[in-house]
């Protein structure tokens, strides 16, 4: 028998496709009528924290933030059966994960963090990857478990926290990504352009296809042969904001790009290519 502590979208599909499967699954929620509702698809819910854990063999989380699931499994844990598994999908630092693992098997009980590149849709047809790292045996005994969730388990090898570190990475990636395209939109309006042509053009020119090179180039550490110097970059950057500021729409990440290059230009770095300026994140 399962538990499940969190049931926001991504907790509610991961036991909606749990019940599917024939599992049996005790639910748990802060907001009890979110717990009840899942009540129709076979679940058990129940209010009392303690009482929704006894008996479970794996407990799994999706919860908000560390401090969050520190409380949850302070509060839980008068509940917990010995030898019990708890499988933690919150999005959370390195370091909490490290200290959790560490705190819950000084008390006897297993925990394992196991972060997902998943949406709610991805939690109920298990699809998408999830990752996880530390105790090999550990991950040996749940692989079957967790492969059961998700189209993808990538084992990260036995550094603890490090599923959670690279979630992170991918998150920030993805931030910057999005602030980016939201950028790159208000360019586009500032200059009359529709967004639907600028859905058009990447539909035709996909600039991401050159991430792998660009990342690729960074690593390498060489500077020397510029593909754009940083210069002829900064140039374009400031041609952005000026065409933003006449257009009255904001740019949040161009200035800031523009802002990192100037001190790089300033060290006599303008003739590299302008990738140097990640050259101090190596």
């Amino acid at each position: 028998m399962k538990a499940f502590l969190g049931m926001g979208l991504l907790g509610s599909n991961f036991v909606k496709a749990m019940l599917a499967k024939g599992d049996q699954v005790q639910v748990w929620n802060r907001t009890s009528s979110k717990a009840k509702a899942l009540e129709t698809n076979g679940a058990k819910a129940i209010e009392n924290i303690i009482e929704a854990v006894k008996g479970a063999e794996l407990i799994h989380l999706t919860l908000k933030d560390d401090d969050t699931v520190n409380e949850v499994l302070v509060a839980a844990s008068a509940g917990f059966k010995p030898g019990v598994i708890i499988i933690d999908h919150t999005t959370t630092s390195a370091k909490g994960a490290v200290q959790r693992t560490a705190e819950w098997k000084s008390k006897g009980f297993t925990y394992l963090h196991a972060p997902v590149f998943m949406g709610p849709p991805n939690a109920l047809e298990s699809s998408g990857s999830m990752l996880v790292s530390g105790d090999q045996q550990v991950i040996a005994k749940v692989e079957g478990e967790l492969s059961k969730m998700t189209g993808k388990l990538i084992n990260l090898g036995p550094e603890e926290g490090k599923a959670a570190g690279l979630k992170l990475v991918d998150n920030s990636f993805l931030l910057s990504m999005t602030t980016g395209l939201s950028d790159t939109l208000a360019l586009a309006k500032a200059q009359g352009i529709p967004s639907s042509d600028v859905a058009t053009l990447f539909s035709t020119w996909n600039p991401g296809a050159g991430m792998p090179a660009r990342l690729g180039r960074i690593l390498e550490g060489n500077f020397n042969n510029p593909s754009w110097e940083l210069d002829m970059a900064r140039k374009d950057a400031g041609l952005m904001i000026k065409a933003a500021e006449e257009g009255k729409t904001k740019l949040t990440v161009i200035p800031a790009i523009a802002k990192e290059m100037d001190n790089w230009i300033a060290k006599g770095y303008g003739s590299q290519d302008w990738s140097i300026i990640a050259k101090d994140n190596l």
